[in-house]
């Protein structure tokens, strides 16, 4: 039980986190805009590829945090067009997941072993459901999805059977961030103005 309360404190720090550096990142992205007196539109193509880079190494990378990405993505998302920025960034974070596709592709007895927590179970997920697993596993954002990748890569699940679902998951997933960054993000100036 008191393992169970860790894991959820945890998740409710790990949330706390993400939402604390947006805003963070969206308040010096507008104190930016607004000192050096930038266009919102002639920054939009830099901002986007900013999304796209950061996505794309936060995925292909497990030692990037994945907070920096979504904080980053809901910043952007608070300046720029949500439906466009969870675009940019599931093309680039689906990807990114190709590292982990390969290594598990390439490197099964390198890569793979009995103490990689979790393994077992989503490599008889994908030997049996496919990529309907790697759809539903792309679509969480509470686990780590580099195991997705090396699992398939390891079960030779042929690499566009892996990267569509794990595109269809991340998109949908990553447009909830927006939206909801959005959402925060413009609610909170507001209302520190009532409180102030």
């Amino acid at each position: 039980m008191a393992k169970l309360q860790r894991k959820w404190v945890i998740i409710i720090l790990y949330a706390a986190g993400l939402i604390g550096l947006s805003i963070g990142l969206a308040y010096l992205l507008q104190y930016l805009i607004v000192h050096f007196n930038i266009s919102l539109g002639d920054f939009a193509t830099g901002a986007y590829s900013v999304v796209f880079i950061i996505s794309l190494l936060c995925n292909a990378s497990i030692l990037v945090p994945v907070a920096l990405h979504g904080s980053i993505m809901m910043a952007a998302a608070s300046q720029w067009d949500p439906i466009l920025v969870a675009l940019v960034a599931s093309v680039a974070g689906t990807l990114g997941e190709m590292t982990g596709y390969y290594a598990g592709y390439i490197g099964k007895k390198i890569v793979i072993t009995k103490d990689i927590p979790g393994y077992h179970r989503f490599a008889d997920w994908v030997n049996r459901y496919g990529v309907l697993a790697v759809f539903l596993f792309s679509l969480q954002p509470v686990l780590p999805f580099d195991i997705a990748g090396l699992t398939a890569g390891v079960s030779r699940l042929p690499l566009w059977k892996f990267l569509l679902p794990c595109w269809a998951g991340k998109f949908p997933k990553y447009i909830v961030f927006c939206y909801f960054g959005f959402g925060v993000l413009h609610f909170l100036p507001s209302w520190l103005q009532l409180a102030g």
